[in-house]
């Protein structure tokens, strides 16, 4: 199932959240305040993520100032599998470019998809 992500500053996170769970009827699963910003581009960093759960599916809420380097930040969705490396390279045999390899902590990656689609590929290291 594909979770979209969703980029909120950090004055408007709590609001937002508030909101979107009232509208959803969702639930927050975790919220980390000190997760590792090299997930996002910004390694020695950390930043707020929260993550949710509704009926419309999962959502990462990227609680930052909206300042992360290329490519982070042009993708809207990201996806969980079970084996990030071979999907990584069944993408690249298909035409994808990797344009983020993946962070230690968090297998994760950025993919850029022929046609320009944009999405995080992550598989489950740790707690999602």
């Amino acid at each position: 199932m594909p979770d979209d992500r969703v980029d909120v500053s950090p004055d408007r996170a709590d609001e937002f959240v508030r909101d979107f769970l009232r509208f959803s009827g969702g639930k927050v699963v975790s919220d980390d305040a000190s997760a590792n910003a090299g997930e996002i581009g910004r390694p020695h960093e950390t930043y707020r993520r929260i993550r949710i759960e509704s009926g419309f599916g999962r959502m990462q809420v990227l609680v930052t100032d909206g300042h992360l380097p290329y490519p982070f930040g042009r993708e809207l969705t990201g996806y969980q599998v079970d084996d990030l490396a071979a999907t990584l390279a069944k993408a690249k045999a298909a035409g994808a470019a990797v344009l983020s390899q993946p962070a230690t902590d968090r297998d994760t990656a950025i993919v850029q998809f022929p046609g320009g689609y944009i999405a995080e590929i992550h598989d489950l290291k740790k707690d999602r």
